[in-house]
């Protein structure tokens, strides 16, 4: 077994980029983004909640997504169930069943500028560790986690931009 735990971090409001997102802004879109994963993931094609409900005061939801084959430990593109836990206003831990997690967190940077981070445990049960195959995996695990970060900022200042955020 192979577990990568690595962790991406991109500025929010890089030079040039407009509108400028606030941290209310960016918060409500990590709220849609675990309701619609897919207008902000590349590599979900779908979601769906399956249930909600607040557990020891931090809103939580339970969905299906269903990852592009190849892109998620486990998946091989069938439907995945995440337990989505929000920590307002700052971070949207996402559990999968097989101990794998993510984490969709902001922050401020020491200057009061935002800053997105996406940390990653990856598990993948039956990769032999330091195999090629676990290299390609790591590989594809940094690229993704650069993607998803820029995707979100990115779909969030989309959404910002066409109102549907305010």
């Amino acid at each position: 077994m192979v577990t990568f735990n690595l962790a991406y971090t991109a500025p929010v409001n890089p030079a040039g980029a407009a509108p400028a997102l606030t941290l209310s802004q960016v918060w409500a879109g990590l709220e849609r983004k675990v309701r619609k994963a897919q207008e902000f993931v590349p590599i979900i094609e779908e979601c769906s909640v399956l249930s909600e409900e607040t557990i020891h005061g931090n809103f939580t939801v339970i969905r299906q997504v269903r990852f592009k084959a190849g892109f998620e430990p486990s998946s091989s593109g069938a439907l995945v169930k995440e337990t989505c836990v929000h920590y307002a206003p700052c971070r949207v831990d996402f559990k999968q069943p097989d101990g794998s997690s993510i984490s969709n967190i902001v922050s401020e940077g020491p200057d009061g500028e935002l800053l997105m981070t996406y940390a990653f445990e990856w598990r993948y049960p039956d990769v032999e560790e330091r195999s090629e195959e676990a290299k390609a995996l790591e590989e594809k695990s940094w690229k993704t986690a650069k993607m998803a970060v820029h995707g979100s900022i990115d779909t969030i200042r989309r959404l910002v931009k066409a109102g549907e955020i305010s």
